[in-house]
């Protein structure tokens, strides 16, 4: 049903393309499963060399069109699974003509190859991993030059039809003060402008927020999924997919409706509740009364547009984790 309404919803939805490609982004995301006998046995726990996590994990990649936030393809497994072997199953379904934004966990020639061989104009953009050893062919202009990068042999290995070398446009550019150097299949440089690929790479955000959205606003903060069996499990993480595509499909609606807004500039939040309350409402409306339900949807499109984004004002940082417990006083502000 997933892949069914997915491809119907993105044929009713227009997506803006940049250079005549659609953009999309793939990432992975972890979900906790209840700690069960059952879902012990399908699904793996991340650890190290002194512990291991609590609870069964599910590891999850998905596929997204950023400007929508509409999800094309996902799949998912045990957290021993990598994303880069879950990303494999689903490169027959990628769009033409499209470019992807890869994060930098999924530096793998073989699927960077397979990836845009297996369709037309099929381009993607990875940050250059650490380290990578590189020959440079010729310069493409300042910061740019097309350069070849070898694959080793369990890479040929792993990926049948990957070939010895793969070619590829190296752009390096400076973002807040720092060097950072892209990977991308756009070898063409009178055709895409490289500063306008780099300036894009920050566009990758989008499939993040839609984790937040999910995480944070659909499952409310709940840190664990509900199904105690892996078929639940499955069922519920399907089922969230789904109902996920909805709310976006009609938030596309709500913002097209306008003609000035862009879907991911509708609040997730706030249209939510309202969406599913309207949605709730249906089994007890006429048919005939649908297309008027369909307006007054519409008709409130304006009322959840944001703001215009600001600048990150303070940078990324991990906070420490707050503590349950209440935290005694310091003994030397309760003398003062």
């Amino acid at each position: 049903m997933f892949n069914q309404t997915q491809q119907l919803w993105h044929e009713k939805t227009p997506h803006p393309d940049w250079y005549g490609l659609t953009l999309h982004a793939v990432d992975g995301v972890v979900w906790r499963t209840p700690d069960t006998t059952d879902n012990d046995k399908a699904f793996s726990r991340t650890g190290n060399k002194k512990t291991t996590s609590d609870y069964p994990q599910v590891r999850m990649v998905c596929h997204m069109e950023l400007t929508s936030h509409l999800l094309n393809s996902a799949a998912f497994d045990s957290v021993s699974v990598s994303e880069i072997d879950l990303t494999a199953q689903f490169i027959d379904k990628a769009q033409d003509n499209s470019l992807t934004l890869f994060d930098k966990g999924f530096y793998a020639l073989g699927l960077l190859h397979r990836w845009q061989s297996q369709g037309e104009e099929r381009h993607w953009l990875i940050p250059l991993r650490k380290g990578a050893q590189y020959k440079t062919l010729r310069k493409l202009g300042r910061g740019q030059e097309l350069v070849e990068l070898s694959l080793t042999a369990q890479a040929k290995k792993k990926w049948a039809d990957a070939p010895d070398t793969l070619e590829a446009r190296l752009i390096t550019t400076k973002i807040k003060g720092k060097e950072v150097k892209l990977l991308t299949s756009l070898t063409d440089p009178k055709r895409y402008i490289g500063a306008d690929i780099a300036e894009l790479y920050s566009h990758r955000w989008e499939i993040e927020l839609g984790y937040r959205e999910m995480k944070q606003y659909m499952l409310q903060n709940s840190l664990t999924l509900r199904s105690k069996t892996p078929a639940l499990v499955k069922q519920e993480l399907w089922g969230m997919l789904l109902a996920y595509n909805l709310l976006r499909f009609m938030m596309c609606q709500m913002a097209y409706s306008l003609n000035t807004v862009m879907p991911y500039q509708i609040g997730f939040k706030q249209a939510s509740i309202f969406l599913v309350s309207q949605l709730q409402m249906l089994p007890a409306v006429a048919p005939g009364r649908y297309p008027e339900v369909l307006r007054y949807i519409l008709d409130m499109a304006e009322s959840f547009v944001l703001p215009e984004r600001r600048e990150r004002t303070y940078p990324r940082a991990v906070k420490k984790r707050p503590s349950r417990y209440a935290t005694r006083p310091s003994r030397k502000r309760h003398s003062a």
